[in-house]
């Protein structure tokens, strides 16, 4: 493909105006069914269904379409255990030694987190998502890249709903400062850790905090002009 040819838009479908009300009602409703999980069942997920979903994620749009994301999935035992550990010695400085600040702790404390991260091992798979400053559409690409946390956002929010239309659960976590995951996981040192997407299926015992079910009405969120 030469530098700004086109190729017809043709992978899209119209739909009867019914039938594109009733899928999107399906898909919110199947969205309104996902909630964080904090507690994971050990069951094994198959690798196929992980590829599946980042590769759904590799669809996302992107700053000059340079894709400036990697995932690095993680089902390793013994690495699950190096990211626990590494993750809950800053989850204790956020937690126990002043690092959050008391509004940051006030508003967590309906969810009822805390220092200890026992699904970083439990859960059969940890996707650590990484920011490129530097790359491009190909392998070994190395130009700078553009609106990098839109684009690395994005993506993530495609795996995430990806996982869950799968029938996985999912839980976002952010330890700071996350600079272990870079060098847990092999990657380079222009590559930022955006986010630890923690899945696999809920386990029998797993609760939802009330407070998470709080979620505003259409009318609190949009406006149409």
């Amino acid at each position: 493909m030469q530098p700004h040819e086109q190729v017809p838009y043709r992978d899209f479908a119209v739909l009867p105006e019914a039938e594109m009300l009733a899928r999107a009602q399906s898909f919110q409703a199947l969205m309104a069914r996902r909630h964080s999980c904090r507690d994971f069942a050990d069951t094994p997920v198959p690798r196929a269904i992980i590829e599946a979903g980042i590769a759904a994620a590799g669809t996302a749009p992107s700053g000059a379409n340079h894709q400036p994301w990697h995932f690095s999935a993680i089902g390793s035992p013994a690495l699950k255990a190096q990211v626990r550990a590494a993750a809950e010695a800053e989850e204790r400085g956020f937690y126990e030694e002043g690092k959050a600040g008391k509004d940051w702790l006030d508003a967590l404390a309906p969810l009822g987190t805390d220092a200890s991260k026992p699904y970083l091992e439990t859960a059969p798979w940890l996707i650590a998502i990484f920011a490129q400053r530097r790359g491009g559409p190909h392998a070994g690409d190395r130009a700078k890249n553009y609106y990098i946390n839109e684009s690395v956002g994005i993506a993530t929010g495609i795996l995430i709903t990806a996982l869950h239309q799968s029938g996985l659960a999912t839980l976002t976590h952010t330890p700071n400062p996350m600079n272990f995951l870079g060098r847990l996981c092999g990657r380079p040192a222009d590559e930022k850790p955006f986010l630890l997407l923690v899945t696999g299926y809920p386990a029998a015992t797993a609760t939802i905090p009330a407070h998470a079910l709080v979620k505003k009405p259409i009318a609190d969120i949009a406006t149409f002009l």
